[in-house]
């Protein structure tokens, strides 16, 4: 059996919450069934104010409320607090002590260690797979761009087609049977929802929607070979391009293969966090509380 593929969304509201001409109206035979399918998960915890990427991933990578840890939603980056649960409690961390194979497959540029070098700022996936002892760019695993194959840059032309998604969907999941945990964490959602507005600019509004495609193109490819995927996300954003800034809505959580879905379903971000640790027998961390 192959190991988790974990698709980790960045900022990409789940659809029932999103408003119509929404990046969801579109055909996504896979993706969106896969959706209906899971859960509508709360990312703000009980806590005001919008959600961010620290405090959400961070909640998804230990099953812990790093929203009241740090008092507020924070973000993007992990500081110190955060950093200091995601070493203690973070999966890839805690598969990496049991002894199983992790790996992180986005493809990171030599820009992005540069800028690194010259002050390190690592979102929570990477310095959560780093923590785990693993490298970036790990040799062997295929190099995933966060982008999807859209440009970096507007107009965000097509640098790869979007049949070579699919076809890296393919080269993933045959390389998730060396592994326990395979995750990519697909940022380029909240970048391109922080480019809305209202009125939406049209532009805007077909990247978003080809990035989706590109998503389900990607888990096409999973899907077809059997592979055992999560699908998530941190906050919403990119369902709603009427406004710039990351909204209150609820987050996809869903599953496709793997153990069976517990009998009660997740309420929070915090609830798929602890779900997912439950797959792999971690239910109980004991290094802490569930709330620490």
């Amino acid at each position: 059996m192959s190991g988790l593929v974990w698709l980790a969304l960045d900022g990409v509201g789940h659809p029932h919450d999103a408003p119509p001409g929404s990046v969801w109206e579109q055909s996504l035979p896979t993706l969106r069934p896969l959706v209906e399918a899971g859960h509508a998960l709360d990312a703000t915890l009980g806590v005001p104010g919008l959600p961010q990427s620290g405090t959400g991933q961070t909640c998804w990578l230990t099953g812990r409320d790093a929203v009241r840890r740090m008092g507020e939603h924070f973000g993007p980056h992990p500081g110190p607090t955060l950093q200091g649960l995601l070493r203690a409690h973070a999966l890839p961390v805690r598969l990496a002590r049991a002894g199983a194979r992790v790996a992180l497959a986005n493809h990171y540029p030599p820009g992005y260690f540069a800028a690194q070098a010259r002050r390190p700022r690592a979102g929570c996936f990477p310095f959560s797979f780093q923590a785990a002892g693993a490298e970036l760019n790990p040799p062997g695993v295929p190099p995933v761009p966060a982008t999807l194959g859209l440009g970096y840059a507007e107009p965000w032309l097509e640098v790869m087609p979007p049949g070579e998604i699919g076809r890296l969907g393919e080269e993933l999941a045959r390389t998730s049977e060396e592994y326990d945990l395979l995750a990519c964490d697909l940022w380029f959602g909240d970048f391109l929802g922080h480019r809305g507005r209202t009125p939406t600019p049209p532009d805007v509004l077909r990247a978003g929607r080809a990035y989706l495609a590109r998503v389900d193109a990607l888990l096409s490819g999973l899907l077809e070979a059997g592979t055992w995927v999560v699908l998530t996300s941190d906050h919403g954003n990119l369902e709603n391009l009427g406004v710039k800034a990351h909204t209150l809505a609820r987050v996809p959580f869903a599953a496709f293969g793997g153990p069976p879905a517990g009998a009660n379903p997740p309420r929070d971000i915090m609830d798929g966090g602890r779900r997912i640790a439950g797959w792999f027998g971690l239910e109980d961390d004991p290094s802490g509380s569930k709330n620490a």
